[in-house]
């Protein structure tokens, strides 16, 4: 039968790793600390250590200035309102959004070209067309979906 290979694990000093780690580290990443420093060097030159220091003593009133605003129903609902429409335009598809925006441009651009304001007849034949209506329609629907939001409110 084959006899056991006796392991015995080499003993390592968790200091003299990390001095070896430490010697080695310029080597390794000089480009690294370099560019390190060049940006904490721009940090120093544009204030943004000495905003930071301050901010560091400063923590303390900062938070408990931050923690009023928070608890406050303004804050909460700015929140709250942050959220929703966020919500909101996630669920918009950004390909008939960025249509509308240039159909909304190339409007814009006509009706700077206009030297007079239409007349009510022409305003009446515009309604005429198709798209005209498909926009007054998704207003509407816009609008009637305000109203029943609103409808509990008053």
């Amino acid at each position: 039968m084959a006899n056991p290979i006796p392991f015995i694990p080499k003993s390592t000093d968790p200091q003299l790793e990390l001095q070896h780690r430490v010697a080695v580290a310029p080597l390794e990443h000089s480009e690294a600390i370099l560019a390190g420093y060049d940006l904490l060097e721009e940090a120093h030159r544009q204030g943004i250590l000495d905003a930071l220091q301050g901010a560091m003593g400063a923590r303390d009133v900062i938070a408990g200035t931050v923690a009023n605003y928070a608890a406050q129903p303004e804050s909460v609902n700015a929140m709250r309102n942050m959220l929703a429409l966020a919500k909101l335009l996630g669920a918009i598809d950004p390909e008939p959004l960025s249509r509308f925006s240039k159909e909304v441009y190339s409007a814009f651009e006509t009706h700077k070209q206009e030297e007079k304001p239409p007349t009510l007849w022409q305003l009446l034949m515009r309604l005429r067309h198709a798209d005209t209506r498909r926009g007054l329609s998704l207003l509407m629907a816009m609008l009637s979906g305000m109203g029943r939001a609103n409808r509990g409110q008053s």
